[in-house]
């Protein structure tokens, strides 16, 4: 069976392999079927997780139940456009009185030039961590 094969496999999700676990405890089929409330107790799942489950494989089939939906994400907050004046900032001059910008700087300076309402400094940093950049101080001219 092909439920049987995924919980045995080892190769799947803890999450699909539970999910697996409560529609083969939940069949009748095999004589072995368990009270929502023993398959609880046994998997360690809540009451409502064991009703979702067999409600999606009604509706839609043993693959939905067991497997998680795809999530579309949310859009990235900086694009290709705004990277490249992010990358152009970086590698400017830092404000007066500073040595070096600071991740926290940047963020500041891009809100305040009007590329995002807010912004987070880790957000920026995760962004520059991506660039092959060496934001130091060069070592040009004698």
């Amino acid at each position: 069976m092909q439920l049987e094969k995924l919980v045995r496999s080892g190769k799947s999700q803890a999450r699909t392999v539970t999910k697996g676990r409560v529609l083969l405890l939940t069949d009748y089929s095999t004589g072995q079927h368990m009270t929502d409330a023993n398959i609880a107790a046994t998997l360690q799942v809540s009451m409502p997780t064991i009703r979702r489950v067999r409600r999606r494989c009604l509706d839609d089939g043993v693959d939905a139940a067991v497997h998680d939906r795809s999530r579309s994400g949310k859009p990235p907050k900086i694009t290709g456009e705004i990277e490249a004046q992010l990358i152009l900032l970086a590698c400017s001059d830092p404000p007066e009185g500073h040595n070096q910008w600071t991740l926290r700087l940047l963020a500041d300076r891009m809100v305040a030039l009007g590329y995002f309402e807010s912004i987070s400094h880790v957000a920026i940093g995760k962004r520059l961590k991506k660039m092959p950049l060496n934001l130091g101080k060069s070592n040009l001219g004698a």
